[in-house]
């Protein structure tokens, strides 16, 4: 019989965690660290990614620290290559640096758009080309990009963050087709609304926070480990036939037209 538990293990595997610093990166780090892999936390901020290191460390945990802007393809390319050199191998890397500058389209200026395309879209291919390079040289791995419910449904204010996290969708797709005869996967998770760090702001807001919380099925927030669980997933042998695929982990949110309001009284 299958030992499924030791599928979802990661010992002796290693991973490169770019977006490490704080937030699902940070979680994500974290969790793979925790289920056995080496990691490699990376983030524009090299502070922000030791402190991640030490704290896996701390907890009996193997981490190392680089520094990397991931909208930086010569800087991408150093990390693949500091990655290689330190680990000999890579078989996990993971990206979840984002940007949202939340205007209207007749608002948004060229430099808006081009900060925008140029983390979101083209950061996540030079990471594709940088390590997917690396992974089909040696005939296996699993790349994993961010996505967002955002790829899908929208509001006023996000619709070129929402382009470029539609476009990850079908990066993902058309890499996968590519480097898949190579034992390469290639995938992405898709959260919806996440406490971290970065929205911490929105805690302030009462009003705001309840109603992205209403959006989702269990009216709550995700934690930043809940959407960690779905890259450990994905980086594990348990996802060995997954690729090309974007995992929602959006509580419910792409689930339902609108806030799932009534249910009080439907449940009498």
């Amino acid at each position: 019989m299958t030992d499924y538990r030791k599928l979802f293990d990661l010992t002796g595997k290693t991973a490169v965690v770019l977006g490490a610093a704080s937030g699902i990166g940070k979680s994500s780090a974290e969790a793979l660290a925790s289920l056995g892999a080496r990691v490699l936390c990376a983030d524009r901020t090299q502070e922000g990614a030791e402190a991640t290191a030490i704290a896996i460390r701390e907890q009996g945990g193997s981490a190392a620290a680089a520094g990397c802007d991931a909208a930086d393809r010569a800087a991408v390319e150093a990390l693949a290559a500091k990655a290689l050199r330190e680990l000999q191998r890579i078989d996990i890397a993971v990206t979840t640096p984002g940007l949202n500058i939340r205007k209207t389209i007749l608002d948004y200026t060229e430099e808006d758009l081009d900060r925008v395309i140029n983390l979101n879209v083209k950061g996540t291919v030079w990471f594709f080309q940088a390590f997917g390079r690396i992974m089909v040289k040696q005939q296996g791995g699993s790349l994993i990009a961010c996505s967002s419910v955002r790829a899908v449904t929208i509001e006023p204010g996000l619709a070129v963050y929402g382009s470029t996290k539609a476009a990850i969708g079908l990066l993902v797709k058309g890499f996968a087709s590519e480097v898949g005869r190579s034992g390469v996967r290639v995938n992405a998770i898709a959260p919806s609304i996440a406490e971290t760090a970065l929205t911490g702001p929105f805690k302030q807001r009462p009003d705001i926070y309840d109603l992205y919380a209403g959006h989702t099925v269990f009216n709550r927030w995700s934690s930043a480990d809940e959407v960690a669980t779905a890259v450990a997933y994905l980086a594990s042998d348990a996802a060995s036939y997954v690729s090309g695929s974007t995992l929602f982990v959006d509580g419910g949110w792409t689930a339902v037209d609108g806030p799932p309001t009534g249910l009080t009284q439907l449940a009498r």
